[in-house]
């Protein structure tokens, strides 16, 4: 089984508030130098192919694919010494990732899939760790018009098909489709396992490749189908606290109930 992993790099969700700028003109979150990381969300994607490689190690194979303006392999190494086997890039000054909708973003990679043939199950995380927008893995299945499950916890192949356990509010439900086929993967599958040193170093090794979208195909980025009208940092609120004296509990009840009535809240 071929699995290809869509991974998008995005800016290091764990940097401070300040280190992050509303630009008014493009309507943009603009990060100030955060450095990029691989989306949490599809980490999860590649430990649940991953899982699966661990299953048929000889006869699972695991391309990650990304698309960007500039996909460092600094970024992706990461992937690369987890266990997948190889990473597709697909870079242009039009794939800023800060610019690109989800619906380009989708077309894209639908594009470089069928530009590498064999793929018979695409992973996708639940959500993009910057824009939270959770579109692209279904507006891939919907290019492709391939099946499409989202929010699996577990992936197992069966005889062509795959059953997947999906989570749902009170527990999960087991679906079976055919492949080739989409699947969501949510974050219960667990974090992506931690490489060792010695995964590093033989990641340097593994094959990458890195073309441009017409070189796929994806000349003509479609435009969004639904836009920002307005982005605002919300305004930071004074909070004050204090605290109200009281010999007991009565008295202190009864000096917290003045304080309510001289201020208009009771």
């Amino acid at each position: 089984m071929h699995i290809v992993v869509c991974m998008k790099q995005v800016p290091d969700p764990e940097s401070p508030p300040e280190s992050f700028a509303i630009d008014q003109e493009t309507l943009r979150v603009e990060p100030r130098g955060i450095p990029p990381v691989m989306s949490l969300f599809d980490e999860n994607a590649l430990e649940a192919a991953l899982k699966m490689k661990d299953a048929d190690k000889d006869g699972t194979r695991i391309t990650v694919l990304s698309a960007g303006k500039r996909v460092p392999d600094a970024v992706m190494l990461k992937s690369l010494a987890a266990g997948a086997d190889a990473l597709a890039k697909i870079e242009g000054p039009d794939l800023d990732h800060m610019a690109l909708n989800a619906r380009g973003t989708a077309h894209v990679l639908a594009r470089a899939i069928e530009k590498i043939g064999d793929a018979d199950l695409i992973l996708a995380g639940r959500q993009a760790a910057d824009s939270n927008a959770g579109q692209v893995g279904a507006e891939i299945a919907a290019a492709l018009d391939f099946p499409l499950i989202t929010m699996a916890r577990k992936i197992t192949p069966d005889s062509g098909s795959i059953l997947v356990e999906r989570v749902l509010a009170d527990g999960y439900e087991v679906v079976k489709a055919p492949l080739p086929c989409v699947v969501v993967v949510s974050n219960e599958v667990g974090e992506l396992r931690y490489p060792a040193m010695k995964e590093r170093r033989e990641a340097k090794k593994k094959p990458v490749s890195s073309t441009g979208p017409g070189d796929v195909g994806a000349e003509r980025i479609p435009e969004a189908g639904a836009g920002l009208k307005g982005l605002e940092y919300p305004a930071a609120r004074e909070r004050r606290c204090e605290m109200i004296p009281g010999d007991d509990p009565a008295r202190a009840a009864k000096t917290l109930m003045k304080k309510l009535k001289e201020s208009g809240l009771f």
